[in-house]
């Protein structure tokens, strides 16, 4: 079966995880996935990922991370641009998703970044998702 939004497939699997307490969740492989994983590991949402061969597209296994008192480090995460509707920001009106303390997740000319990256390389692009 082909997916046509392998990120809103991502969100939806880690939410669900999410929601009922699971260290760790298998995510269908790809190069987008991977850069969206890579910065919710670099922002310190998740705590790690592997991507896994299996002959076919490959999985991405990744570790959700939980406080001392079992609640998840993410709280929500939401999708932001669709394959119907895009959303394409400057680097000057990017969201401040909760005044700095979630983040939005970027795909540019120069890869997949957090918000805070996008405006420190002062590029813009479209808005994946937002966590906070």
């Amino acid at each position: 079966m082909s997916l046509s939004d392998t990120i809103a497939d991502m969100l939806t699997r880690i939410r669900n995880a999410v929601r009922i307490n699971k260290g760790q969740v298998n995510i269908k492989a790809s190069n987008i996935c991977e850069g969206v994983a890579a910065v919710l590991k670099k922002e310190g949402y998740i705590e790690d990922f592997d991507r896994i061969d299996d002959g076919r597209q490959g999985v991405l296994r990744v570790t959700l991370k939980y406080d001392q008192n079992g609640r998840s480090i993410i709280d929500t995460i939401t999708r932001t641009s669709k394959p119907g509707c895009r959303i394409y920001s400057s680097v000057d009106k990017l969201p401040r998703v909760l005044a700095g303390m979630g983040i939005a997740i970027v795909s540019t000319s120069k890869g997949v970044m957090s918000d805070k990256s996008c405006r420190e390389a002062n590029v813009g692009g479209e808005i994946l998702c937002t966590v906070s």
